[in-house]
């Protein structure tokens, strides 16, 4: 494969070709020759003294619709590097013949097209041989940018590189020189293909395969239709619907946790939520491993499609009941006096988790309208179950107190007596007064 100078290096040896050729055919009769590689608007072409010239230029590059997708994927699910996938090119060059006198430009457009005919491919020998000319440039050795050049390793990349002739309407072409800003000379556009850019970076390898064993099953379409409840707390259970979930091996993968489940049908799963999944949004997905017999260890098999839950956060409870909210005493600042309300939940929230605590008033005086507050966490360092908020500018009164983790939010505790009065109504709890 080549490196980036790839292109550069093309370039340069269709410069030298043209060069070479231009020498051998001796055109004598027409003066000196030059064959540069220029954007258009840079050719001179007002000074009588300039020699006629043949001009190549990169006016546009695309990619190689047979080799861009080689080597993909390139990454594995952890994001190591698995290969160095080729950037894959084809590079269109204008061909322009430039005359200071009569048929000069004819003349030396003729020659460069038929030079480009007769070699449709750049051998490994002729890129060496450009690159690394083997005589002196005028007794003071190769260009130095040649030099550069010749580290490009296009003598080396697999495919050869191949000229072809393009054809460009009188519209395209019309389009190209009026971009250009400059006054239309005899032009031939070329097509030169492929170019192989690859990095050089350490990749990930597998060991290789020393055995191989064949399994064949029926297929069947593994597809998650539904997750009941789609809001859960930790350890509580969690319905899987959809479709063939059913087979020798099920796993139910949380994320990156992956649980064996419990009652299992062919169109449904139930699970516990597992712990160590933080507050907000998860997903969960059905997976039925393969087991291929030697080695006894299951392969990846089949996976259902991802689907989402929202796991809400809990205030912890002390072993008298009563939950875990502690409000400091009043202190004072420029800004105003405040508090340090703290609250722990569970599951621990990350430290990237954007908290919200919400804050509701119970038993208004009569006649005035219920307060409600919100408050955002104090930053954090690390993961943790104690949450800080600075609350401040808050009425006295008693208030029940909600925690919102990523958009998922606690609930407050709901009478569950059936010949309560306040049957399933909150009760209040958990709460805080200040």
């Amino acid at each position: 494969m080549s490196t980036a100078l790839a292109i550069a290096a093309v370039s340069a040896v269709l410069k030298d070709l043209l060069n070479n050729g231009l020498i051998d055919n001796d055109l004598t009769n027409i003066g000196n020759v030059a064959v540069t590689a220029l954007p258009p608007d840079r050719v001179v072409t007002t000074d009588t003294t300039q020699p006629s010239q043949l001009n190549l230029f990169l006016y546009h590059v695309t990619p190689n619709a047979g080799w861009r997708n080689v080597g993909l994927p390139s990454r594995d699910s952890s994001g190591e590097r698995l290969s160095n996938p080729p950037l894959a090119l084809d590079l269109h060059y204008l061909l322009t013949a430039y005359g200071k006198q009569d048929f000069h430009s004819e003349i030396l457009l003729g020659y460069g097209m038929q030079l480009l005919h007769e070699t449709p491919v750049l051998t490994r020998g002729a890129i060496r041989a450009a690159l690394n000319p083997p005589v002196s440039i005028n007794g003071i050795g190769s260009l130095p940018i040649l030099q550069t050049l010749s580290k490009a390793g296009l003598d080396e990349q697999i495919e050869q590189i191949i000229i072809s002739l393009e054809s460009l309407s009188t519209e395209e072409m019309s389009k190209l020189w009026t971009a250009f800003q400059t006054h239309y000379r005899p032009t031939a556009a070329y097509h030169v293909s492929v170019v192989l850019i690859e990095s050089s970076r350490s990749t990930k390898s597998s060991l290789p395969v020393r055995q191989r064993n064949l399994l064949v099953l029926p297929f069947s379409q593994l597809r998650v239709t539904d997750v009941l409840p789609n809001i859960v707390t930790s350890g509580s259970t969690l319905i899987i619907q959809g479709q063939n979930l059913k087979a020798d091996t099920v796993v139910v993968r949380f994320g990156t946790t992956e649980v064996n489940s419990g009652s299992i049908s062919d169109r449904q799963i139930e699970v516990p939520v597992p712990t160590g999944l933080q507050a907000g949004v998860n997903t969960v997905q059905v997976v039925h491993p393969l087991n291929f017999g030697t080695p006894s260890d299951p392969h990846e098999g089949f996976e259902s499609n991802v689907a989402a839950f929202i796991l809400r956060p809990t205030i912890n409870k002390n072993p008298d009941g009563t939950y875990k909210i502690a409000v400091s005493p009043e202190q004072t600042h420029t800004k105003g006096a405040f508090r340090t309300l703290t609250v722990e939940l569970s599951p621990s929230v990350g430290q990237s988790q954007r908290v919200l605590l919400l804050l509701n008033q119970r038993n208004p005086a009569s006649n005035a309208p219920a307060k409600a507050y919100s408050f955002n966490a104090n930053p954090r360092t690390s993961d943790t179950h104690g949450i800080d908020f600075v609350i401040r500018g808050v009425s006295s009164g008693d208030y029940l107190v909600r925690v919102q983790v990523d958009g998922a939010e606690s609930l407050p505790d709901v009478d569950t007596d059936p010949k309560s009065p306040s049957f399933n109504q909150y009760t209040g709890t958990p709460n805080v007064t200040l």
